[in-house]
């Protein structure tokens, strides 16, 4: 398998962290945004919308969205489970997934695009925009927070995918200055302190 990815960018980083804690094999094809590698015209032939990762299979097939590439890896590669055993499993994870890229992760995304030099003649930006998403994300952060008071992992108390999703938006909020606080957020820095010792995180 051919995962193509930028090793900076945050959906990239999901897939590699699910593929470490399945132990799956794969080689790597880099597509550097920064050099515009994915608006290239071989790889819009794989993309057309130049979204970032790709996971290219032996036979060619090709599987877009990294919550995409994830469930495949799933079902071809069901342990260690990531995405729930039964039906209540599957909905918490699924849940709590969800959350983690709609209240958290999106914001976060739209902050940096809205904000950072990195894209400035790039795409059209809105920082007023990025000022709602940063009271939003505030909001959700202390929300979440008193989640992970009663349990130790975003969906009950083991690591699934909902973690993945969302150590790597809240890693990313780094490049926008966002950090977690450990006057608002001591609950939130212990779930990320637990994560972080896995070895998957280095991926």
């Amino acid at each position: 398998m051919l995962l193509y990815q930028d090793p900076r960018a945050p959906n990239p980083r999901r897939v590699r962290i699910f593929l470490a804690e399945k132990s799956v094999a794969y080689d790597t094809i880099e597509v550097l945004i920064a050099t515009d590698q994915h608006l290239s015209v071989e790889y819009r032939r794989k993309h057309p919308l130049s979204l970032l990762p790709i996971l290219e299979l032996g036979d060619g097939r090709i599987i877009r969205e990294s919550m995409a590439i994830c469930r495949y890896i799933e079902e071809v590669q069901p342990e260690p489970n990531l995405f729930g055993v039964d039906a209540w499993e599957r909905s918490q994870i699924e849940q709590w997934n969800r959350h983690a890229e709609l209240e958290v992760f999106l914001p976060i995304m739209q902050i940096f695009r809205n904000t950072s030099s990195y894209w400035q003649g790039r795409i059209k930006q809105a920082p007023e925009f990025a000022v709602i998403m940063s009271e939003i994300l505030h909001s959700r952060l202390d929300w979440l927070d008193k989640e992970l008071a009663t349990r130790t992992y975003m969906a009950g108390n083991r690591f699934t995918v909902a973690d993945i999703t969302a150590i790597c938006a809240i890693d990313f909020g780094k490049a926008s200055k966002i950090r977690l606080q450990p006057d608002k957020h001591p609950n939130l820095i212990a779930w990320h302190a637990r994560c972080a010792e896995r070895p998957s995180m280095k991926a």
